[in-house]
């Protein structure tokens, strides 16, 4: 008689083993998706690279920055013209020139911020809490796969009331107010990485300039937020 070969899933009494379930593979990126993604982080450190030389060439060179209102509106019109031109053989040019601009208006809180004690490690804090910041969450959305699409409404909304607190903290001249608008702009900006991230990975946004754009500004705002909330931001001293 041939011995019976006992089953594994059971113990010798017959009582069945526990388990784990195999977990399921994750899915890959669709094609669109994966040349979304590798067109925006192209172009994004390219902008990255751009807007740094121009800071840094502003800085050497002392020049005056445009003004935080006269700023606002040359970048709110630069962006507008992206997305006005997304379709176009213009839209690469635009993309530059905003990236461009805000780099050259950066130079100016660069250089009060260096001036001031400790400020140099606090600009390379600044810096490598941005880009620790960046790696972290869209390592996050593309290792989860998870879809951030109903921050949507949330993130426009608080984006409008951010701008219009930061205006009035501008001109009223209220630090407390002002200090508020930067931990807000940095939770938003923050928000908006995992938004555009997840959009690009879920097929939400087909168009790399506007990715590229979207994810740039996430990141610009994120470094100036964190600059003013480690106190050099807003310091005229």
């Amino acid at each position: 008689m041939t011995p019976s070969h006992p089953d594994p899933s059971t113990s010798g009494q017959g009582r069945p083993i526990a388990t784990w379930p195999v977990s399921e593979a994750r899915p890959a990126l669709a094609p669109a998706a994966q040349r979304v993604l590798r067109n925006t982080y192209a172009l994004l450190a390219m902008t990255l690279l751009l807007s740094a030389a121009v800071a840094v060439l502003s800085l050497a060179l002392q020049l005056p920055g445009p003004g935080p209102l006269l700023g606002l509106a040359i970048s709110l019109g630069l962006l507008w013209a992206v997305h006005r031109l997304q379709h176009s053989a213009w839209a690469l040019p635009a993309v530059f020139a905003l990236t461009g601009f805000m780099g050259y208006s950066l130079g100016p809180l660069l250089t009060r911020s260096l001036a001031l004690p400790g400020g140099t490690e606090a600009v390379a804090l600044a810096l490598a809490s941005t880009g620790a910041t960046f790696l972290a969450l869209s390592s996050y959305v593309l290792l989860t796969r998870r879809d951030f699409g109903f921050l949507g409404g949330f993130l426009t909304a608080g984006l409008l009331i951010a701008l219009l607190a930061g205006v009035a903290a501008l001109l009223l001249q209220i630090p407390a107010l002002a200090l508020t608008v930067s931990v807000g702009v940095a939770l938003l900006s923050a928000a908006l990485i995992l938004y555009e991230t997840s959009r690009i990975v879920h097929g939400g946004e087909t168009n790399y300039v506007l990715a590229t754009v979207g994810l740039y500004v996430s990141l610009f705002n994120l470094f100036t937020s964190l600059l003013s909330l480690f106190g050099l931001g807003g310091s005229d001293d």
